[in-house]
């Protein structure tokens, strides 16, 4: 909702006060089909130019998140601590139980509890392959807490690339306007013969490849990348989490404990409070 009010904004007050100012939109709406076309157009085969497929429908998946919103909210962490907690007890007190679930995710009862969670692949994979390796006694907490910081990172490349490209095409729209802008000037040299105020609506379409080239660029695409690297960022917490109650739990701490450093390590703005978390740990005992 922030989004979408915040591209609004950006709309009425650059064209509102163009008009204010006594502009008419008369050129702007005769030239832009065309200005669109060319800028819009060239822009589009450069992002293809540069990006697999994969990347491709990658990005055009993730600029949803521009209106949605960060995929993990305070109430997954929650519920994400309560699932590791869980986890982490039944495996000091029944390691072969704690098999059953970790090889089997989608049909642990456990896991099941926890449907957005279970639905996210590298966040399942990541808690079954750690507590999978520790049961064949891979357990330096140093050593795993250095995989799970490359695995984090790899997957945070892999999320911040459609930021990437949008902040690549964002940072070559001004050109692309130049070049928009250039064969404006081009056509209406070719028109030299004409009076002016025919040269005057040649030159002020001509000038629209170069504002439409700037105003997608810092009002439009460039500000959607950098939300979608904010929320790329914001979202790795949730993996970054994960590793710091595993680890914590190969310090042989008390489950508890563990479950507190996860809490602790999560941004203020998403952390669950010990109050919050405590009932919500009380209720999976009792359950």
């Amino acid at each position: 909702m922030l989004g979408l009010a915040g591209l609004a904004c950006v709309f009425v007050m650059v064209f509102g006060g163009y008009m204010m100012a006594g502009g008419k939109l008369d050129i702007i709406m005769k030239s832009l089909p065309f200005e669109m076309t060319m800028i819009g157009g060239a822009a589009v085969g450069a992002f293809l130019i540069g990006n697999s497929m994969s990347e491709v429908k990658h990005t055009l998946k993730d600029i949803a998140r521009v209106f949605k919103g960060p995929r993990w909210l305070p109430d997954d962490y929650r519920d994400l601590l309560c699932l590791l907690y869980e986890l982490v007890r039944l495996g000091r007190q029944n390691a072969v139980a704690l098999e059953e679930h970790i090889e089997n995710p989608e049909e642990s009862e456990i896991f099941r509890e926890y449907p957005k969670i279970l639905s996210d692949k590298e966040a399942t994979a990541m808690i079954c392959d750690t507590l999978r390796a520790i049961s064949m006694n891979y357990d330096d907490p140093h050593q795993v807490e250095e995989i799970l910081g490359q695995r984090i990172e790899e997957n945070l490349h892999h999320t911040l690339h459609p930021s990437h490209a949008l902040q690549a095409m964002a940072d070559g729209l001004p050109a692309l306007g130049i070049v928009a802008a250039v064969l404006g000037v081009i056509k209406t040299m070719g028109s030299i013969d004409q009076p002016p105020e025919v040269l005057g609506k040649l030159i002020g379409g001509a000038l629209v490849g170069t504002f439409l080239g700037v105003f997608l660029a810092y009002g439009v695409v460039g500000p959607f990348a950098v939300r979608l690297k904010a929320l790329g960022e914001q979202d790795a917490y949730f993996y970054g989490l994960i590793q710091e109650v595993l680890v914590a739990n190969l310090h042989n701490h008390a489950t508890n404990i563990c479950i507190e450093v996860g809490r602790q390590s999560t941004p203020t703005h998403i952390r669950p409070s010990f109050a919050e978390l405590e009932d919500a740990l009380k209720a999976r005992r009792a359950a």
